[in-house]
Order: C-alpha cells, then structure tokens, then sequence
C-alpha cells in the first residue's frame, strides 16, 4: 500500500509543480541577415541589401554610441551628412541639429532625419533601424530638405 500512495503523492507533485521554460530565443532583429553584405563601421553594424533601385539596411547603434565620438573620426565631418529614413525597430536614440533643435525617437517608430545632425543611444538598449536609401540620391529621390530647418 505504501507505493500506492508513493505512486500518487509523485503524480500529484508533477501536476502541480511550475512547467519549464524554455530558453528565450535570440532576437531576430539582431541575428544574420540572409542575403546581406555586413561590415562594422566606427562601432556600428551594418547591413546592407539591394531592392531595386534602394538599399534596404539594417544598423545596430550599441549602447554608449555617440555619432560625433564614434563617426566622426572615421567620417571626417563634424555631423551626420546622411538622411536617415525608415523604421527605428528597437531603443532610443536622441538627435540634435546645428541649430539646436533636439529630436528623440523610440521605438518602434517610423523615422525620417535629415542630414546635419548628431545623434546617440539613449539607454542600456542596442538600437535597431530598419533604413531605406538610394546612396547619394537620398535626400532629393525622397522629396527631403537637404538639412534641417523650422
């Protein structure tokens, strides 16, 4: 009689007890991109593939990033000269002009920043932007102004 009620103290204990967690899975925003050419550039993780005529890229700013620390030395200008437009998937990032104008965008977001600005991570999260360009053509085959203004 005693492994009878072994045998139900045992079935009872499986019942109750807390189910397994499996492990949490990578985040697919930040592994391989199939099809994607990847290079590092001054901290950032670049990723780069073809759509017709445009450049669909994938770019993972780290925490601690500062475009004017980290790019600038590579870059040689003193802001962002790049339009940025797309969809900020993941973090936050903080933005300033020449003229002092201060943006901040977190995700998820849909983005458009035009060129001549700084820019840094807010935080302790990676950021993630989903970015669409057509090179040089950038700013005048998407209608933006070449800089910021009010």
């Amino acid at each position: 009689m005693a492994k009878k009620r072994k045998k139900a103290v045992t079935r009872r204990a499986r019942r109750t007890s807390a189910p397994k967690r499996a492990a949490a899975p990578k985040s697919s925003l930040l592994g391989t991109v199939k099809g994607a050419t990847h290079r590092d550039v001054g901290h950032v993780r670049l990723d780069v593939g073809r759509a017709g005529a445009a450049r669909v890229k994938r770019l993972i700013y780290p925490p601690g990033f500062r475009w004017s620390k980290d790019m600038k030395p590579v870059v040689g200008t003193d802001l962002c000269m790049h339009a940025h437009v797309g969809f900020l998937a993941q973090g936050q990032i903080h933005v300033e002009y020449a003229d002092g104008c201060v943006v901040e965008h977190k995700a998820p977001q849909i983005i458009a920043i035009e060129p001549g600005h700084d820019g840094r991570v807010v935080g302790r999260t990676p950021v993630v932007i989903i970015e669409f360009d057509f090179e040089g053509e950038t700013v005048s085959r998407l209608g933006m102004p070449d800089a910021h203004r009010h």
